[in-house]
């Protein structure tokens, strides 16, 4: 199975860096001075779950880029997907398999319109990773899982061959055929969190320790959860009684990685992962008071940093 990774950043430099590892056919789709640092440096992953050097990793910039290949692991930002999209156009043919594992939903609407929705799958992945200024990947924790599926719950010939692709790899594939669910599960807990941590400027441990951290948390994940089960996929009460204990857990460092973006005048996925749960809300979102005020602080910082800049 050909792959292109687009990216070869904290997230697709470790899922696409333990694919080539296991021998898989990987190429990561990179700009030049990327491509240059992983020609001079190889691929370096570093985690306490094995740490490896990938020697000159094959790459590709994109006025390069021909021919379909048979999975497009895609993993950028947000604000840059549109870009992304045109730069893997060449990539994609009639049976190319594109797994997006992007957060919140939005994404799977853009690609549908430009790719159409037989092309591509449901996918999400769970992994705290981050890229030094030397290109160096670091995973910080223990969880390295990523899960796909066909998105009407079948289990297709297709995502057999990639589950089988995946296989013998150093982090956890999943094969889901509940992976819209999946996401939408993801989603509201992630905006719970980058929406409150953002709004507070504050880890976790920080924001109960206020009074009524506790309650305007609680709130937002309430207000996210209502979203979700408007649209069809409401939350088990499992998976809501983990996500409460994550959020509310006294004493824990945990922040969003959006907040960890504002804080240092980055680019943030306001829009995507905040805004677009509110605009799937229709009429309602009027009585969704904490999750329209974490959208328009985020808002806010994105108007401040556009006119400073």
């Amino acid at each position: 199975m050909r792959i292109l990774v687009i990216g070869a950043g904290a997230t697709g430099g470790y899922f696409g860096g333990r694919l080539l590892e296991s021998g898989q056919d990987v190429t990561f789709l990179v700009r030049a001075a990327r491509a240059a640092q992983l020609a001079r440096d190889g691929l370096v992953i570093n985690s306490s779950l094995g740490n490896v050097v990938l020697s000159d990793p094959p790459t590709v910039q994109a006025a390069e880029l021909r021919g379909a290949f048979d999975l497009v692991l895609l993993s950028c930002k947000a604000y840059h997907l549109p870009q992304v999209m045109e730069d893997m156009a060449p990539a994609v043919g009639p049976q190319t398999m594109i797994l997006p594992i992007l957060n919140g939903m939005r994404h799977l609407d853009l690609l549908d319109a430009r790719f159409g929705p037989e092309r591509v799958l449901g996918g999400q992945c769970v992994i705290a990773a981050t890229l030094d200024a030397d290109g160096v990947v670091h995973h910080l924790n223990q969880s390295h899982s990523l899960t796909f599926g066909e998105r009407d719950g079948s289990r297709s010939e297709r995502v057999e061959r990639v589950l089988a692709a995946m296989s013998g790899v150093r982090f956890e594939p999943r094969l889901s055929i509940t992976i819209l669910q999946d996401m939408w599960d993801k989603w509201v807990f992630l905006a719970s969190l980058a929406g409150i941590t953002c709004l507070m400027r504050a880890p976790v441990r920080d924001i109960m320790a206020a009074p009524g951290g506790e309650q305007a948390t609680l709130q937002l994940l309430d207000d996210c959860r209502r979203v979700a089960e408007q649209n069809g996929h409401a939350p088990s009460e499992s998976v809501l009684a983990r996500a409460r204990g994550v959020l509310t857990e006294q004493g824990s460092a945990l922040s969003a990685s959006m907040m960890r973006d504002l804080e240092q005048g980055g680019l943030i996925e306001a829009d995507h992962v905040v805004g677009d749960l509110l605009a799937r809300a229709g009429q309602s979102a009027e009585s969704l008071i904490m999750l329209r005020t974490a959208y328009a602080h985020l808002k806010a910082y994105e108007a401040r940093r556009a006119r400073r800049s």
